[in-house]
């Protein structure tokens, strides 16, 4: 079996490690995707043939675009927490910024520590011209994240996949 885990940055942050995801991953990928409250600002709820194709899809976006997801784990003791990330499909205007946190991760700044951990790598490791996180209307909870860590909101957007989304665009860290 291909390794590519191995070939994705660690980020660490105070409490945090960001990492490839590997096939133990897929359990709590699985659940979270599951759980409609969750999953609503991945586009919903999805079965686990869904959540496997997505979870492979998060490892293949890191072989086709250098970028991807990484799963959040607690640095004390590995626990996965959630995932946060760049993604850039085909048919998406430029990368974005996401984040999603498992079921008992809620808040303790998990998503904000990660999140800015991401943000931080694509701007000053990869050198990305410009992030955007597109979150759905309606979804308050990431919408203060995002305002939380410098975004505004910017315009909306017609998503290929998703309808209508709201872009909040990532300052750079100069302008930060």
């Amino acid at each position: 079996m291909l390794d590519i885990a191995s070939a994705i940055p660690v980020l660490e942050t105070e409490r945090l490690v960001l990492r490839g995801p590997k096939p133990a991953d897929f359990e709590p990928i699985a659940t979270f995707f599951a759980d409609e409250e969750r999953a609503w600002g991945f586009g919903g709820a999805i079965d686990r043939p869904e959540a496997w194709r997505w979870f492979a899809s998060m490892i293949g976006h890191w072989a086709l675009r250098g970028y991807g997801f990484w799963v959040i784990t607690d640095k004390a003791d590995g626990t996965p927490l959630g995932i946060t990330g760049l993604w850039e499909p085909e048919g998406w205007p430029e990368p974005k910024l996401g984040w999603g946190v498992f079921e008992g991760a809620e808040g303790r700044g998990i998503a904000y520590e990660a999140a800015m951990a991401a943000r931080a790598h694509a701007y000053d490791t990869l050198g990305l011209p410009a992030l955007s996180s597109n979150i759905f209307p309606g979804n308050g909870r990431s919408i203060a994240l995002a305002e939380r860590m410098g975004p505004r909101f910017e315009r909306e957007y017609d998503n290929v996949k998703h309808g209508r989304e709201l872009v909040y665009r990532h300052p750079r860290p100069e302008a930060a």
